[in-house]
């Protein structure tokens, strides 16, 4: 067993009897002090008032923020619907423009060299990416139209 794998059991051994430790210790000084104490007890019924009224306030803070966010997220959603067809539409438009560059510039001129010319490299690179790039924006409006 690795070092760092016990000193983590015993490090959370520890902990947890600590805490266990602390939990009885503060059980025992509030029995012995209610007991003799009358003021503390009701102080500590004092603080325990005040932290279940933090606690309803901040459930209610809660409530209202999930509240305010569904409406927004409500109002939002056709726009977020619309928004993600416009940019689908203009990454197919983005891809499409490469299309013409790449059979105007490198396989119109290089036509003829297509089987056995000293350029049938370069051009089966710009078959190749001109036909990638017209997948591109061809299937990026067919996802636009699908939503």
């Amino acid at each position: 067993m690795k070092a760092e794998k016990i000193g983590r059991a015993v490090g959370i051994g520890l902990r947890v009897a600590g805490r266990m430790a602390g939990e009885r210790m503060a059980a025992s000084a509030q029995a012995a002090g209610t007991a003799q104490n009358p003021v503390a007890e009701i102080a500590r019924q004092t603080q325990l008032a005040r932290e279940d009224a933090k606690h309803a306030a901040g459930q209610m803070a809660g409530q209202a923020t999930r509240g305010v966010a569904r409406g927004v997220g409500g109002f939002l959603r056709p726009f977020g619907r619309v928004g993600g067809i416009v940019m689908l539409e203009v990454t197919g438009l983005f891809f499409l423009i490469f299309v013409p560059v790449f059979v105007s510039r490198g396989i119109w001129p290089i036509r003829m060299q297509y089987a056995h010319g000293p350029e049938h490299m370069k051009f089966l690179a710009y078959v190749g990416l001109t036909a990638l790039f017209l997948y591109l924006g061809v299937s990026s409006f067919w996802r636009a139209r699908k939503r």
